[in-house]
């Protein structure tokens, strides 16, 4: 599932396709979502939000009373794929296109994607918890729910109601690099630590929009610095634990280690992040 990085990502990129242009054409091949598309046919996009792995696309100004956003969620099998015009002809598999004079935009296999008002955005944000990415997030509010809770800290990064966007990658990566053992309780972590996740977070998540990718490792332990060959993986980007189990560790040399935990593959050092 797309980590919140990519969701910024991709409100970027449709506001760059669409937002200072003129009505679209909007269409549903796959059939699930034509009458809304019906709708929204022949007006503009006028703006895009995201908020941890969920998607907003706006296509009328907000209104007391009535709205048009499309709310997407990938899910697991979610895809987005970009292109010039003119558009080919679509397949049966697209739920949505967006489409002008210029460029078209695919949207294909979301676990979501709804026509809904301004209220019940405003509803799916206040069920979510503050998301790194956002001018509006709050750190303070993710830490409450975690200095009271008995929950190990990896399962409380991945609970979107605790903190939005965080997925697997940038779960392992974040505790490995403040050494934090990924089964301590969330009550056990201190403020200065969660200040310096959070900040960490802030960051990381921020180049992997930039760039599209992951990457965690700090620059003394890249491929070049340390004389080692890149990671080759279908993820991408440098990282210290995720998907490495059994390999060496890049700081100490020992074993990288895997578990389930949550249903979710954990990745991590038991050197480097001792209980």
């Amino acid at each position: 599932m797309p980590e919140g990085h990519t969701i910024h990502r991709l409100a970027k990129d449709y506001a760059e396709a669409f937002v200072t242009g003129g009505p679209l054409r909007v269409t549903s091949p796959q059939g699930k979502f034509s009458d809304a598309a019906a709708l929204l046919d022949r007006t503009p996009l006028h703006a895009t939000d995201a908020h941890g792995k969920h998607l907003f696309l706006g296509f009328a100004e907000p209104e007391p009373e009535h709205a048009d956003w499309v709310h997407i969620h990938l899910g697991l099998f979610g895809k987005v794929t970009f292109g010039p015009a003119p558009a080919p002809p679509p397949t049966d598999t697209v739920r949505l296109r967006l489409a002008d004079d210029t460029s078209y935009v695919d949207l294909r296999g979301p676990a979501t994607c709804a026509l809904i008002t301004d209220g019940e955005k405003r509803a799916v944000h206040d069920r979510l918890g503050p998301d790194p990415l956002r001018p509006d997030a709050d750190p303070a509010r993710a830490y409450r729910r975690i200095s009271r809770s008995r929950t190990t800290i990896a399962a409380l990064l991945m609970d979107q109601k605790v903190i939005a966007g965080v997925g697997n990658v940038y779960r392992a990566e974040v505790l490995f690099r403040h050494g934090i053992d990924p089964y301590r309780a969330g009550r056990d972590i201190r403020p200065a630590q969660w200040d310096a996740i959070w900040a960490d977070l802030v960051a990381l998540m921020r180049e992997g929009v930039r760039h599209n990718r992951i990457d965690t490792v700090r620059p003394e332990h890249t491929p070049e610095a340390m004389g080692r060959p890149p990671r080759v993986d279908d993820h991408g980007g440098e990282v210290y634990v995720y998907r490495r189990a059994h390999l060496p560790c890049h700081i100490c040399g020992g074993e990288i280690r895997t578990a389930d935990l949550a249903a979710r593959n954990l990745f991590w050092c038991p050197a480097c992040q001792r209980p």
